[in-house]
């Protein structure tokens, strides 16, 4: 079943992503973090700019999981897939040290009217389910979401 995900971007990603420039979403942590393992191609992305409004869609088109990574292997991701992810020297410093990670494809990126939710917490990637969804599978009726104890 396709899953919904809402992803918390800094603005200068998100206007990448909605120009077209960047094609690569990427999330690197230290430990397994907020969807790991739990994106699938097909899957519905709802970004959002942090601190403001979600205001585009996309779909994820390939996902890639990466576990226990080493530096070496981080200087390999960003030697390879840079220039899809456009991240600058900052973003992958703040990497070097990350163990796990995923990246996902980005296709079918659409702008909508920009959306407000009430989201409070710090997590950075929420997989949508039944009881947390924010209002935004209303968007998009065609999709399923993960069920609690998926």
């Amino acid at each position: 079943m396709t899953s919904c995900h809402l992803v918390i971007l800094k603005r200068p990603y998100l206007d990448a992503i909605l120009q077209g420039r960047k094609k690569i979403e990427s999330r690197f942590t230290k430990t397994k973090g907020h969807g790991f393992e739990q994106v699938c191609p097909g899957d519905k992305l709802f970004p959002k700019v942090s601190s403001g409004p979600v205001c585009a869609t996309a779909t994820a088109a390939d996902v890639k999981n990466f576990g226990n990574l080493t530096t070496e292997q981080m200087l390999e991701l960003k030697q390879l897939y840079n220039k899809y992810i456009v991240g600058d020297e900052k973003y992958w410093q703040s990497k070097i040290n990350c163990r796990f990670g995923f990246l996902v494809w980005l296709k079918d990126v659409k702008p909508i009217e920009p959306v407000w939710i009430n989201k409070k917490d710090w997590r950075a990637w929420v997989v949508l389910s039944e009881k947390e969804n924010f209002g935004l599978l209303k968007i998009n009726t065609n999709v399923g979401v993960r069920k609690e104890n998926s």
